[in-house]
């Protein structure tokens, strides 16, 4: 049995984004087991002295990163649409997603949710979206959101990001095999194949 491979991401994170819509598979296929790792880049971007995203705090950073992102979009044959709000505000749907993460409908949760940013353009920190994406997935998808609303779920996605922190990650979408940090969408298919050197 390889280690799993930790998938530390944010939903407002781009790069995030497309590490996220092909993980599930390709860890899959890889046989490596997939821990999901939800938590909030903006408290460490404020912890590392950014008010904002890099990719807006440099003019040329963000431009550059926007045809980046289109052609590994289109690389990928994974839709992308330019949003008009970077980064979204995610709050509510990371909460969702820290209370799903070692639920069945996590992948697909997280699909939708990102799709609805990233290919869609639209608000994703709203419960009326958030009910409908959980839709199909969850049997009660109004108590799933009651219940990560709660302060015991608000308190754990705070913890989880301060780990995050304590781990070294500065970034998403950052992963973790054995201790082993890999940072960046490109650096996926590295961290999988170091999972599948190990036993």
């Amino acid at each position: 049995m390889h280690p799993p491979i930790e998938f530390w991401f944010e939903f407002g994170s781009n790069y995030s984004y497309l590490a996220l819509m092909r993980i599930e598979a390709l860890a899959g296929r890889a046989g490596v087991p997939l821990v999901w790792k939800p938590f909030l880049l903006g408290p460490i971007f404020r912890e590392l002295g950014w008010q904002d995203s890099p990719f807006n705090e440099q003019r040329e950073k963000g431009e550059y990163v926007w045809r980046d992102m289109a052609r590994r979009a289109a690389k990928y044959g994974i839709p992308f649409t330019r949003p008009s709000s970077f980064p979204r505000r995610a709050l509510l749907p990371m909460r969702v997603a820290l209370l799903g993460a070692d639920q069945r409908w996590m992948g697909e949760y997280c699909r939708r949710i990102m799709l609805r940013n990233w290919s869609q353009d639209a608000e994703i920190d709203d419960p009326d979206a958030v009910l409908a994406l959980l839709a199909g997935l969850v049997d009660d998808p109004v108590a799933v959101l009651r219940a990560a609303q709660g302060e015991d779920n608000k308190e754990a996605l705070r913890a989880q990001t301060a780990e995050a922190r304590r781990l070294g990650i500065f970034g998403a979408p950052s992963f973790i095999v054995r201790g082993e940090l890999f940072w960046g969408d490109d650096r996926l298919e590295d961290a999988l194949e170091y999972a599948q050197s190990l036993a």
